[in-house]
């Protein structure tokens, strides 16, 4: 079995994987890391954990567009702005979730 170490938003994991996945595990990573860093990872506003949510929501936003035929297209705004606003769309449903999770459990 073999490990690979990733860094992701600034922070670093250790995953095992099994022996000749390193290299997808590291690029997968790198895909991880890039949206942490679109998502705002590392950021004074987001904790790990709402930084990989907000990273697995925007992957899956890219993968559900792929997927159902939509075409990707880069956005012509600033990175910065473009992540500004990315960030605050994803706290906001990010802070539905928590409140839907909330009823569900009451």
């Amino acid at each position: 079995m073999a490990e690979v170490k990733l860094s992701i938003a600034g922070r670093q994991y250790s995953v095992a994987c099994n022996d000749g996945e390193e290299t997808r595990l590291l690029a997968l990573g790198a895909m991880v890391d890039e949206k942490a860093r679109e998502a705002g990872g590392g950021s004074a506003g987001l904790n790990e954990t709402r930084s990989l949510l907000f990273s697995a929501l925007l992957l899956a936003d890219r993968l559900h567009d792929m997927t159902s035929g939509i075409p990707v297209v880069a956005d012509s705004a600033p990175a910065a702005e473009k992540s500004s606003q990315v960030a605050e769309a994803l706290e906001g449903l990010a802070s539905r979730l928590e409140n839907l999770a909330l009823r569900l459990e009451n």
